[in-house]
């Protein structure tokens, strides 16, 4: 007998599960947006792997350590928990071309809109991206999904045609996601 393939919703870190800081180093600056704790509740509810994967070139800009980086991930967790919800696991590219910390200054395949981080999570949890949605609030977010194979949700008010549908923040975005098979709610 075989496993059927997991399913996922992929998400953006900044911007759609808390408040952009604009490169956050300090646990202290995690803050949750509005609505995301019931997202993730529903999203899980219904069987899907909630699994972030995230551009952190702050990193290579050499602002921030993968262990600091680990401290704000953790504080996410606590205020999740405190919420009843929680994540399955962070995907995270640290490098930048060009950037101060040479170990990280390379060009790689993990940082999105390539879609290395979404392949990774996909062969570490046995996911199906066709059946995975990748979320996030900016263009690189819907190429690396669509170019994962995933479909797409883009948050915020951008006009990214490429995304399957478009939502104004999560909880929108996983009704979305939880809505019967052909209804087209949030396409626009």
């Amino acid at each position: 007998m075989t496993q059927q393939a997991r399913r996922a919703v992929l998400l953006d870190r900044d911007g759609t599960i808390i408040e952009d800081a604009d490169y956050l180093t300090d646990p202290a600056q995690v803050r949750l947006l509005p609505g995301v704790p019931e997202a993730l509740r529903a999203l899980r509810e219904a069987g899907f792997l909630l699994i972030v994967v995230t551009n952190q070139s702050a990193i290579a800009r050499g602002w921030l350590t993968e262990e600091q980086l680990a401290s704000v991930h953790e504080e996410l967790d606590r205020l999740l928990a405190l919420k009843g919800a929680r994540l399955d696991a962070y995907y995270y590219c640290p490098h930048l071309p060009g950037g101060e910390v040479d170990r990280y200054a390379v060009d790689c395949r993990c940082r999105k809109p390539q879609p290395g981080l979404l392949e990774a999570a996909a062969r570490d949890w046995g996911l199906d991206l066709a059946r995975c949605y990748a979320v996030g609030d900016s263009e690189r977010d819907v190429e690396a999904g669509r170019r994962a194979g995933c479909r797409t949700v883009l948050l915020g008010g951008q006009d990214v045609s490429c995304a399957d549908a478009r939502a104004a923040d999560l909880l929108e975005a996983a009704a979305i996601i939880l809505a019967p098979p052909g209804k087209t709610a949030g396409k626009r």
